[in-house]
C-alpha cells in the first residue's frame, strides 16, 4: 500500500494544480474537535498561510454557507458535511461492501464496519449495526488515529517493513489506555504480529471493556483497499471465542471481496 499523498499519485503538472484550492481545504481542516471555533489568526497558524489570506478564505466560506462568524471567531456549518457525503454517495467501495456487512450482522448479531486508511487516520465508510439496544463502534465518517483501532493495525500490516517504519516515524503516538502503543518500536512489534497472522484482535486500545477483530481486504493485485471488522463488549465472548466465531466469516467475506473491489 502506498503512503504517498494523493496529489502526487497522478503526477499532475504544476500548471494544472490550483494552489488556492489547496489552501482553502487546509483552512477547513484547521477545525477539529479540539478547535471548533477559531480566529483568523489561529486558522492562519494552523493552516500555514497569512492572517489576511486566512480571513479571506473564512469570509468566503461564510458567504457560501459553509461557515459562520460572530465577527471575531469562525466555525463550520452543517453544510460542510456535503463535502464528505459526496465521497460516500459516489464511492463504489462502501456501496459494494454494505450488503456483506448487513449479512455479517444478521448472522453474528454484532456490529460490523468497513474502514479505509487516510494518511494516519482510519476513516469508517460503511457500517451495519446489530440488533443490540446499545450500538457499539464508530459511526460512518468517524476518523480515529490508526494506532488506536484494530482496523488500523490490520491495514498497516499490509505495508512493507520500510513503508511502515516511515509511517511510524512521523506518527503521533498517544496512549489512551495501558493497552495502546505509546511509541513507534512498540507499535512496529504489534503490526509485525498482525502481518504474521493475517488479521488482528485488540483489547481496550481506545476504550477499556471493548474488544475488536479486523482483517484487511485486498484486491486481486494484492493491494489493501480497507479493513472489515467488528467492535464488541469484552463479554459475553472470551478472546478465543471471538476468534472462533468471527474469523471464519471475516475470512470468507474478504476472499469474496478480493474479486470484487
Amino acid at each position: 500500500m502506498s503512503t504517498a499523498p494523493a496529489a502526487s499519485k497522478d503526477n499532475a503538472e504544476s500548471s494544472d494544480i490550483i494552489d488556492s484550492l489547496g489552501r482553502g481545504l487546509r483552512v477547513i481542516e484547521a477545525f477539529d474537535d479540539a478547535h471548533p471555533r477559531l480566529s483568523s489568526s489561529e486558522v492562519a497558524a494552523r493552516s500555514g498561510i497569512t492572517r489576511t489570506a486566512a480571513r479571506r478564505y473564512l469570509l468566503s466560506l461564510v458567504h457560501f454557507g459553509y461557515a459562520d462568524t460572530d465577527g471575531k471567531r469562525f466555525w463550520l456549518m452543517p453544510r460542510i458535511l456535503r463535502l464528505g457525503q459526496s465521497y460516500l454517495d459516489s464511492a463504489r467501495l462502501p456501496r459494494l461492501v454494505q450488503p456483506f456487512l448487513q449479512r455479517l450482522s444478521a448472522d453474528c448479531g454484532e456490529t460490523f464496519n468497513f474502514s479505509v486508511l487516510d494518511g494516519h487516520e482510519v476513516v469508517y465508510v460503511a457500517r451495519s449495526a446489530s440488533n443490540r439496544m446499545e450500538s457499539i463502534g464508530f459511526a460512518v465518517s468517524a476518523r480515529v488515529p490508526a494506532h488506536l483501532v484494530t482496523p488500523g493495525i490490520a491495514m498497516l500490516s499490509t505495508f512493507t517493513p520500510a513503508a511502515l517504519e516511515a509511517w511510524a516515524a512521523v506518527h503521533e503516538f498517544n496512549a489512551f489506555t495501558q493497552n495502546s502503543a505509546a511509541n513507534a518500536p512498540q507499535f512496529l512489534q504489534t503490526v509485525a504480529a498482525a502481518r504474521h497472522q493475517g488479521y488482528w484482535t485488540s483489547e481496550g486500545l481506545l476504550t477499556l471493556g471493548l474488544r475488536g477483530i479486523a482483517m484487511p481486504v485486498k484486491d486481486r493485485k494484492g493491494e489493501c483497499r480497507g479493513a472489515i471488522g467488528s467492535t464488541m463488549p469484552a463479554q459475553p465472548y472470551t478472546h478465543d471465542e471471538m476468534v472462533q466465531r468471527f474469523l471464519p466469516r471475516l475470512t470468507e467475506v474478504a476472499n469474496v471481496l478480493r474479486d470484487l473491489v
